[in-house]
């Protein structure tokens, strides 16, 4: 449950439920890396035992090492998937709310300087971001916001290099930009291809030193 001080967004904002989207794509997908992993380890067993058909080749232990990364990389696809299948995206005449089914903040529409769409391609897929650039400072160790938190160079020269990035599945695409454009149309950037990759990682290293002795 939420604490009871914690901020709301208004009873009629837009509803995205990212981590659901999420979630229905990412953990079949997992599920099915798990078990060729699981394929992966039954080979291993078979082959130290002794009891496999035939002799043992090199492109035979290859490919048992290459299922076996995969049951490892399902694991963890899995676990992340979970944890965050509860996480939303709320917009609302205040700002922009991303609530992850424990904690939850705002990003006020009143400090952003713009708004934009940033995309990738992922083999035949897109991945897509909203870019939500700030006019003041960030709080890079904010307990909602701090994974979202990206340093690179900005659309334009005038726009800062800290900002928001917001991932969401493709199939949120339209409902994501439908409601920005709803409310602050006057800072919409439009969208904008990068390079494969463009998510990133968060500083997860400036975090921990920041943030050591602290409580989150």
């Amino acid at each position: 449950m939420l604490p009871s001080h914690t901020p709301s967004p208004a009873p009629d904002a837009v509803v995205i439920p990212t981590g659901r989207r999420g979630a229905m794509v990412g953990l079949p997908c997992s599920v099915l890396l798990i078990a060729m992993g699981a394929v992966g380890v039954f080979g291993a067993v078979v082959i130290a035992t002794g009891d496999q058909k035939g002799e043992s080749t090199l492109a035979g232990f290859a490919g048992l090492v290459f299922m076996l990364a995969l049951g490892v990389l399902g694991v963890f696809l899995f676990i992340a998937n979970w944890a965050n299948r509860k996480t939303r995206i709320l917009v609302d005449h205040t700002g922009l709310w991303i609530d992850s089914g424990k904690l939850r903040n705002v990003v006020p529409w009143q400090t952003l300087a713009g708004v934009g769409l940033y995309w990738s391609k992922l083999g035949r897929q897109k991945v897509y971001s909203l870019e939500l650039f700030c006019v003041g400072p960030i709080d890079r160790d904010d307990p909602v916001l701090w994974t979202l938190v990206r340093d690179e160079d900005p659309l334009h020269p005038d726009l800062p290099r800290l900002r928001y990035r917001v991932p969401f599945p493709s199939g949120c695409l339209q409902q994501v930009v439908a409601a920005v454009q709803q409310y602050v149309p006057h800072i919409w950037l439009g969208e904008s291809e990068r390079a494969q990759g463009h998510i990133g990682r968060p500083d997860l290293k400036g975090h921990k030193e920041r943030t050591r002795g602290r409580t989150q």
